[in-house]
């Protein structure tokens, strides 16, 4: 591939990684939905396409989101949002649905892992446009067993969507009640408990048609592009989410999400 395409398709990397960081910051997402999508693209379209691709894609995601989740939840407790009560209580559960996520991505080719990612952020975003902030499963967070149900189901789709614990996190926490600012900010965490062990998954992970660079299923050149811009970034969006009304962007980003979505899971039919 000739600089004048390269060249664009880096700085769209680098652009990405920008944008990752505020998504993050604000919303308390991780990013991974945005950067799982945009991977498979430019991997694709410097000609590393193959039929394990998305664990490389989702792998290189969870690198980055160790990162963000990381920075995002130390800046999000200086203004005192954790729930660091139940962030510990479910960080056990976190560990064991990532680490079964793991699992199931080994054995999991492209088509499965673009229709569990297509279908999943459908739904994620149908529920950001859509969902009602008067919905609720129960005024307080529940306690076992359904906390560690909830607990390993969510990191074990967040795992083989490469996401951090946000964009499902964020709206559970919501429907037992947690005020937003504080399920963001907790969220940020659960994003480190999936994260640190799915990665350490994915280094060990055999992708024998791995683009150049990668330690198993982790993309250097990728992660390396995108951190520095995540790092930068992701400040600005944190001092956003505690300042403003973030609805009207989660709207926008909704609706990215579910075309995002739904072009996975055309790529998924073959179409």
């Amino acid at each position: 591939m000739d600089l004048s395409t390269l060249l664009p398709l880096l700085a769209l990397l680098l652009v990405i990684g920008a944008a990752t960081g505020v998504i993050a910051g604000l919303l308390g997402v991780g990013g991974g939905i945005v950067l799982v999508p945009c991977f498979f693209y430019l991997f694709g379209q410097l000609g590393y396409a193959s039929e394990h691709l998305m664990q490389v894609c989702i792998g290189t995601s969870a690198a980055t989101i160790v990162v963000t989740s990381v920075r995002s939840v130390l800046l999000h407790n200086r203004k005192g949002a954790v729930d660091w009560a139940l962030l510990k209580s479910w960080a056990p559960w976190l560990v064991l649905g990532s680490i079964l996520g793991v699992v199931a991505a080994y054995w999991l080719k492209n088509t499965a892992l673009q229709a569990i990612f297509g279908g999943l952020a459908m739904i994620a975003g149908l529920y950001m446009a859509f969902g009602r902030a008067e919905w609720r499963l129960g005024a307080e967070m529940p306690g076992q067993p359904t906390a560690g149900i909830e607990a390993v189901v969510l990191a074990f789709f967040s795992t083989l969507m490469g996401i951090g614990g946000g964009t499902f996190g964020v709206p559970l926490m919501t429907l037992y009640a947690r005020p937003i600012h504080r399920a963001v900010a907790t969220a940020s965490g659960f994003g480190v408990a999936i994260s640190v062990p799915s990665l350490t998954g994915f280094l060990f992970l055999h992708v024998p048609d791995a683009p150049p660079f990668s330690v198993g299923a982790v993309n250097l050149p990728a992660f390396a592009l995108v951190i520095p811009m995540t790092l930068l970034t992701t400040p600005y969006g944190v001092r956003l989410a505690h300042a403003m009304n973030p609805a009207p962007l989660k709207r926008a980003f909704a609706g990215f999400i579910i075309l995002v979505g739904a072009n996975m899971l055309r790529k998924a039919a073959g179409w």
